[in-house]
């Protein structure tokens, strides 16, 4: 019989139930018993939820609150020395590795964040010292969670970050020299405990996730499997089967691994992103061995097209027998909203192409039944065929000015008029900036007030003219406080704008909306996606009227703030049914005309965010990486090359792990780059020496992820640093990235010593400027 399985569930609950109960444990407004008890009700519900729309195999551990690979650092007593010297409770301890922690007499900042491979979710990196140990935790959070599920009636298959993943995710600490890879021997035993507890508890199969096995792998890395596995497999029947799972990619490449495998229970691929991969995986399976296939996708919010799902099931069975084979979701449901239920404002034709994480579980439990009962599902069948039908015949897909336009771009729309170094001459005249410019990356706090006239405004609670006035109000007041900063280029600081790109979404044709379908994508930071249903373009002006107010009223230069056209496509849901190509240089067509209307409203310094380039690079390099670096390319040049030379373009990338595409930021000519790099080491900039990188940088002086106030010696110091590796003439000073969750407080203080920073270099080489 064909089983189902999901990989994980989303953990914010509904409503975002566990950001808020997180950010009250924060604010000291609940207790710890009382956050402890929120998780455990998300806990329950979700299991819940996955049993009643009978989902088979139902995973557990996927909850955290805060980062699940940040569980497992605490699951194996590989926090580093400043956290534990701490004394800290147990989850004050887990919370400062992930936010930092600056009260009582403590102060540490957080653990580095990057992106979870592709997507738009944040971990916390493992960070490893010379001598490290692991060893698991009291009370394992594994067996913990098996066991809560077991006693409300769920048999679950708990989830496990894979021992090679994690420490391939991994890096060696500030002072510590240690290659992660080569903790293995230390970590595996670990493991091999952890499984003879989760059997002990009655876990009768667990999933252990490997996803680095998409990634090209260097030699010490692939050859880590063998041992791990080897010392796992050599548990037998003192341990839970094993489900080794990948998602994101492929693993052909890496067939000369599954070997280390021959003794796991199965192996789970994503057929979502990859499916050519079927037929060569089935190939590679032992005669025993259980394919679960990632049928249903976990990246994105589109209904399944049953047909084409039940050909690529049939053929794994066809070659297994239906024994052998799992109905899953692609990738772990983190990624999608929590259910669809929720939205009662969608228009009635697209609320039907949609499935949300909870109507993706009753689509592998019908995928599931289909090839052991098909009649048992037959009008579930024929309801999914129509709605596919009804969408791709849709005339809400479809502009034919919108393509007409497109066939209409050249390559000269690509390139700005003159070099930087021309360019730059101008700016320097026009703009007039002193060495060491100070600035931040576009938002400011949004405040509780904030938030409360936007919901007024949008509840039709208040008119548009008592909006604007409040919107007047708010930028003054960011222009007084950058005043009072003495900061070098200002920002209006964004009240009027709920997100970076629904902001954007709902200022263009072809997106819609939702209320409820949040997404976590660090912590407590959630995100409501906007959706690509159809073509895109500008009928409006978009961010025109307050950049133009605020420059009206500053005596510095205003930057302008937009969104660049990658990063509105990577943070959206895309469309499915087109490539992202198309839809990527529809959206840069949209933001060109932007920028030239802001140049021409008098904003002479305008930033097009692309924190989302490097997170939409392909995992592998090869032809797709070239082909995406490409387009990307070209879409940021399109939007931003129809201005004149003496209007300075800058933009920004969160996570400044960019080494191996940096022909490609290089390409974007962009006048000013800000990068994310407060917790990253310094001499990941070596990079713009080694290219001769001749245009301007700002690498981010600190966390904003952080509510901690950084010294102003810090600020000195991580300054120093950059110099070492940038030119005096060459560097920015500025935040990693935008301030919006901050409060203002922190922002104050912070930036406060970051402008004192910067003044104290300025003068220190203001005879060489």
């Amino acid at each position: 019989m064909v089983q189902s399985s999901v990989l994980g569930f989303p953990r914010i609950g509904v409503l975002r139930d566990l950001k808020k109960a997180n950010e009250a444990y924060w604010g000291g407004k609940l207790s710890q018993a009382e956050l402890l008890a929120e998780g455990k009700r998300l806990r329950l519900a979700h299991w819940k939820i996955q049993k009643d729309n009978g989902v088979n195999i139902i995973p557990s551990n996927d909850f955290a609150h805060y980062d699940h690979v940040l569980d497992h650092i605490q699951l194996f007593n590989a926090a580093p020395e400043r956290y534990t010297s701490q004394k800290l409770d147990p989850i004050d301890e887990y919370f400062a590795m992930g936010r930092g922690h600056q009260k009582g007499g403590v102060d540490v900042p957080a653990l580095e964040m990057v992106k979870w491979f592709d997507s738009n979710y944040h971990y916390v990196k493992p960070t490893l010292q010379d001598n490290q140990t692991f060893s698991l935790a009291k009370d394992p959070k594994p067996v913990r969670e098996f066991l809560e599920a077991k006693e409300a009636g769920y048999i679950t298959r708990p989830v496990l970050v894979g021992p090679v993943s994690f420490l391939a995710l991994g890096k060696a600490d500030r002072g510590s020299s240690v290659d992660p890879i080569t903790l293995l021997d230390k970590l595996v035993p670990v493991y091999v405990e952890l499984l003879k507890a989760l059997k002990t508890a009655g876990a009768e199969s667990v999933q252990i996730d490997e996803p680095v096995l998409v990634y090209d792998l260097k030699p010490e890395i692939k050859a880590a499997f063998k041992p791990a596995y080897e010392a796992i497999s050599a548990l037998g029947s003192a341990a839970p089967s094993i489900v080794v799972a990948t998602y994101f990619g492929d693993i052909v490449h890496n067939f000369d691994i599954l070997p280390a495998f021959a003794n796991v229970q199965g192996i789970h691929v994503d057929l979502v992103r990859n499916p050519e991969q079927l037929e060569p995986v089935l190939k590679q399976l032992g005669p025993k061995q259980i394919l679960s296939a990632g049928v249903v996708d976990g990246r994105n919010i589109w209904k399944n097209n049953f047909s084409n799902s039940l050909k690529l099931v049939k053929a794994a069975i066809d070659a297994l027998g239906a024994d052998r084979v799992i109905v899953a979701t692609s990738s772990s449901l983190l990624h999608t909203p929590h259910t669809l239920a929720s939205e009662k404002k969608l228009p009635a034709e697209v609320y039907d192409w949609f499935s949300f994480a909870t109507e993706k579980t009753k689509e592998v439990a019908i995928l599931a039944k289909a090839v052991t009962d098909l009649e048992s599902v037959r009008a579930e069948l024929d309801a999914n065929a129509a709605t596919i039908k009804a969408r791709s015949e849709s005339t809400r897909t479809n502009d034919p000015k919108v393509k007409e336009r497109q066939a209409q771009v050249t390559p000269e729309q690509h390139l700005r008029k003159s070099a930087f170094d021309v360019r730059y001459a101008q700016q320097k005249e026009h703009l007039k900036l002193p060495l060491f410019p100070t600035t931040t990356i576009g938002s400011f706090p949004q405040t509780q007030e904030i938030r409360v006239q936007r919901s007024k405004f949008t509840k039709g609670e208040i008119s548009e003219e008592q909006y604007d006035e409040f919107i007047k109000k708010e930028i003054d007041l960011c222009i007084s406080i950058q005043d009072g900063l003495g900061l070098d280029v200002y920002v209006h600081g964004e009240p009027e704008r709920n997100d970076m790109v629904q902001y954007f979404g709902e200022r263009l044709t072809g997106y819609v909306f939702t209320t409820h379908a949040w997404v976590q994508s660090y912590g407590s930071r959630c995100v409501r996606p906007p959706i690509i249903v159809g073509d895109i373009s500008r009928p409006l002006p978009m961010t025109v009227k307050e950049s133009k107010y605020a420059a009206s009223v500053s005596k510095k230069p205003m930057k302008g703030m937009l969104t660049g056209p990658v990063t509105c496509l990577r943070w959206s849901f895309p469309r499915d049914d087109v490539h992202q190509s198309v839809q990527c240089q529809q959206l840069a067509l949209a933001l060109r005309d932007e920028v030239v209307d802001l140049e021409k409203n008098g904003i002479f310094v305008i930033q097009v965010d692309e924190p989302a380039l490097r997170e939409g690079l392909p995992l592998r390099k090869g032809a797709e990486r070239d082909a995406y670096l490409k387009w990307a390319v070209d879409s940021f040049k399109l939007s931003t090359a129809g201005v004149e030379d003496s209007t300075q373009i800058h933009s920004h990338f969160c996570y400044s792990e960019f080494q191996d595409f940096f022909h490609a930021i290089a390409a974007l000519d962009a006048d000013v780059l800000s990068i994310e790099n407060s917790k990253s080491d310094a001499k990941l900039l070596k990079v713009f020496i080694d290219e001769d990188y001749p245009r301007h940088i700002g690498p981010g002086v600190y966390d904003i992820h952080s509510p901690r106030i950084p010294t102003e010696a810090e600020f000195k110091q991580r300054i120093s640093e950059m110099l070492e590796f940038l030119r005096p003439d060459q560097l920015w000073i500025n935040p990693d990235c935008g301030l919006k969750t901050r409060k203002w407080d922190e922002v104050k203080g912070a930036l406060t010593h970051m402008v004192n920073a910067a003044k104290y270099f300025r003068d220190q080489y203001k005879d060489k400027a």
